[in-house]
């Protein structure tokens, strides 16, 4: 029997014209190549704004620590950009970076500097000051201090924050679907506008499941290089 009338026979699949399911396994089996590309997607264009976002903000929070009366001008750089809706940034980005992953990492990458800026100041508002002037006193200079006492103190503070963005990353990447780079965002996009449920869902899981992966591991590197935060809660 041919195999066309051995599939009209199991009758519709659970995202026919005639059946629109919410769980429907018959369209993670066929879509799968699909949904890989997306997921490997939207994980390259969150890690890339991450990196950016890092490269952004570190500096303009050392800025703001060194010279503390531009810290309020740098908050407010930062929390001013989180402001803009990024409906509104990203198609600002087009003339400048195209319809191109560049605008969407970029755009990423500003939202997340609220977050990281504000973490990296904290985390070095939280070393305890007779360390760094016990280390003063031992003879390090600004950038031993900074790199070998007060930014290892800092990490776990800084490492939360960065969890937080990394987690908040993660879901605004699906914005990125308005200039065609939205990893998951763009099945969603299109399953929302094509009634297509099992899309909808499974674009929506997936995009829970990143930022749950990207969180736990987050979490295991904060374990591995704070190694004395266990410690002292044991």
């Amino acid at each position: 029997m041919p195999v066309t009338l051995l599939a009209a026979d199991a009758g519709p699949a659970c995202y026919s014209r005639f059946v629109n399911e919410w769980f429907c396994t018959d369209y993670l089996v066929d879509r799968r190549d699909q949904l890989v590309d997306a997921t490997l997607e939207h994980v390259a264009l969150t890690v890339a704004a991450l990196a950016l976002a890092v490269v952004l903000a570190a500096p303009l929070a050392l800025l703001a620590r060194r010279l503390p009366r531009l810290e309020g001008a740098v908050l407010g750089l930062s929390s001013g950009l989180y402001t803009v809706p990024s409906l509104a940034l990203l198609p600002l980005l087009v003339p400048f970076t195209g319809l191109t992953a560049t605008t969407v990492v970029i755009g990423l990458a500003l939202y997340a500097l609220t977050i990281l800026v504000r973490a990296i100041l904290d985390g070095l508002r939280s070393v305890p000051p007779d360390v760094v002037e016990a280390a003063r006193g031992t003879g390090y200079d600004d950038r031993r201090l900074l790199l070998r006492v007060e930014l290892p103190l800092a990490l776990p503070v800084v490492l939360a924050g960065f969890r937080v963005a990394a987690v908040s990353t993660v879901a605004l990447t699906t914005v990125g679907t308005v200039v065609s780079w939205g990893g998951l965002g763009d099945l969603l996009s299109n399953g929302v506008q094509t009634d297509f449920r099992a899309q909808v869902l499974a674009a929506a899981v997936l995009c829970v499941l990143v930022a749950v992966a990207l969180d736990l591991v987050l979490v295991g590197v904060q374990r591995a290089l704070t190694p004395w935060t266990r410690r002292a809660a044991s």
